[in-house]
């Protein structure tokens, strides 16, 4: 049987609001916001390997659904350059975008995927690369921005706690975490959860559920949700009763 050079490539898709990420090549900044006074900006990749980086970058516009779940359409909003770029080992180079669009009432949102082109390996047999795809957030600003959120509903049925969260501004804002509490009659917590939280996009809702432990639930007299956003917080309480414990 002969020895095959078979390598097999596994993209790793970062979205996450981070200031770096694992690897050997990082982009900073890892958000773009645009505008009215501002229709251009720059992105430094660094290649931090011993060895040479090629990537690609394509543009997408970025919308979520009824239920939050993001969306993507390419695009050609974006002006980008270069498309392509090749680094040695070491090197840092600066990636240049703009937008098409002009600022309205409403921020478009938009992600710059940037992506590694995996070179050829130099070991025999199989080979396991893994290359990252980060998606770089690309906001257009509102001619006149609202940063709004709210908490829509806030309710439990079969031990489950349900929390909207609705953007009512025109602007997207990062959800940190949403916090759940429990107290009993006594005032006690004995009931603390910590869901993370994610973009939400101008207009959008998204639900958040956490369940409750049986042992738990018949006993609180008392759930707080409170939601953490970079610029503001939302709190939300409910007084449970025990058929909402009820299966």
């Amino acid at each position: 049987m002969k020895n095959s050079r078979l390598p097999v490539y596994l993209f790793l898709l970062l979205l996450v609001p981070v200031d770096a990420f694992s690897g050997e090549w990082r982009v900073s900044p890892i958000r773009l916001e645009l505008g009215r006074d501002a229709k251009s900006g720059v992105i430094t990749l660094y290649n931090e390997a011993e060895e040479p980086l090629q990537v690609q970058m394509k543009a997408f516009e970025w919308t979520q659904d009824s239920e939050g779940k993001d969306r993507y359409t390419e695009t050609e909003d974006l002006l980008f350059f270069p498309r392509i770029m090749i680094f040695a080992k070491k090197e840092n180079r600066i990636l240049r975008v703009g937008i098409r669009v002009p600022a309205a009432v409403k921020e478009k949102a938009y992600r710059l995927f940037i992506e590694e082109i995996p070179g050829p390996r130099k070991s025999e047999g199989v080979n396991v690369a893994i290359a990252i795809r980060f998606g770089v957030p690309v906001f257009v600003k509102p001619l006149k921005e609202e940063s709004k959120g709210e908490i829509g509903n806030l309710e439990m049925a079969k031990r489950t706690v349900r929390i909207l969260v609705r953007n009512a501004g025109n602007a997207h804002f990062v959800i940190q975490s949403v916090a759940v509490t429990g107290e009993n009659a006594k005032g006690e917590k004995v009931f603390a959860r910590d869901i993370s939280g994610w973009y939400l996009l101008e207009g959008v809702s998204r639900l958040y559920t956490t369940e409750l432990p049986m042992e738990v639930c018949g006993e609180l007299a008392r759930i707080t949700a409170e939601v953490k956003a970079e610029r503001f917080s939302l709190t939300g309480v409910l007084s449970p009763d025990k058929t909402m414990c009820e299966p």
